[in-house]
């Protein structure tokens, strides 16, 4: 038996997961919530992870009900990230490591939405479809590495669902790509946007740059409303990703696809890549908010997996960098 806990803060969400031999065993998480058509900003959102971690950290030992000489190993999201709330978390994970005396795994944050997806869902070897605030990539594994088939060359689909929502002026609570997916429910014209494939790249700020003037401009008219243009940007957004991950399971001849990451969520998104991937013949995976969005488990599972096949973190090397791209992994537990 071996026994991982994970510490995530890449982002706005500073969550503590401990889990033991592929059993999730506490998965707790605190979300700093800003002011609608606010962002949230490094030094703020650290300053949010430093107020709770020592109260998940304690929380998330009781839910396991599992003391600290149970561990086996403290794992910690190394990148990609903002950089001040991923320092703040690391420093608490260095910090407990050396006060137990535990080893230290620093985890790639796109590897564990991966593992945790794959563990969760079942899924062989799927093409995965990694869609969040900071990423959006199409990954396959190949000789143990994660390779990107293909990605955005600007920001990530995540970034501009939140931007366009802070321009809406919409809540943040509990996220603002939720939110936008509630009001595109409602929407019922569609509104021709950019489409901005290249190859097996893609593109967003165009698109969004856009959808901001017809904002401004066709909602004043009366040509639409907002709900209108939260449905049409989804469904090109959407649309655009669907493309590139066919292309991607063609290549690979694989019938699974995984998507993971918080915009993974929405279920518009799961219903277009579910027919595509039937279409195909294949399957869809995909999980709940519990696993897609950021969580502290997540990085346990994947540093559970590196552990075990060896992988130890040397207390030198435990520095945090906001670029780690998820192709420079050593995929050194699959086959």
């Amino acid at each position: 038996m071996t026994i991982a806990i994970g510490f995530e803060g890449s982002a706005n969400k500073i969550g503590i997961g401990i889990i033991e031999d592929g059993n999730v065993l506490s998965n707790v998480r605190h979300t700093y919530i800003t002011p609608p058509g606010k962002g949230f900003l490094p030094r703020d959102t650290a300053k949010h992870h430093q107020e709770h971690i020592l109260d998940i950290l304690q929380k998330a030992l009781e839910d396991a009900n599992i003391k600290p000489e149970q561990i086996d190993c403290v794992c910690f999201t190394k990148g990609p990230g903002m950089g001040a709330p991923l320092v703040s978390t690391a420093v608490v994970a260095r910090t407990v490591a050396q006060l137990w005396d535990k080893p230290l795994v620093g985890v790639n944050h796109c590897v564990g939405h991966i593992e945790m997806g794959r563990l969760v869902t079942g899924a062989q070897n799927p093409v995965v479809l990694y869609v969040s605030g900071g990423n959006t990539q199409v990954i396959a594994y190949s000789q143990q590495k994660y390779r990107i088939f293909g990605e955005t060359i600007d920001i990530a689909i995540g970034n501009c669902l939140d931007r366009f929502a802070r321009v809406l002026k919409l809540s943040n609570d509990p996220s603002p790509g939720y939110n936008i997916e509630q009001m595109a429910k409602k929407g019922k014209k569609y509104i021709e946007l950019p489409y901005t494939v290249k190859g097996m790249d893609i593109s967003f700020s165009g698109i969004l740059s856009f959808i901001e003037a017809a904002a401004d401009k066709m909602m004043k008219r009366g040509e639409c409303t907002a709900e209108d243009l939260c449905f049409s940007l989804q469904e090109t957004l959407f649309a655009m990703l669907i493309e590139i991950t066919e292309r991607a399971m063609a290549h690979c001849g694989s019938n699974e696809v995984l998507i993971v990451g918080g915009v993974g969520c929405n279920k518009r998104l799961q219903e277009m890549m579910g027919k595509m991937a039937e279409e195909r013949n294949g399957k869809l995976f995909a999980t709940d908010e519990r696993f897609c969005i950021d969580n502290g488990v997540m990085i346990a599972q994947a540093g559970w997996e590196m552990f075990r096949s060896g992988h130890v973190t040397p207390m030198d090397d435990t520095w945090c960098t906001q670029r780690y791209r998820t192709d420079e992994v050593d995929v050194l537990w699959r086959d």
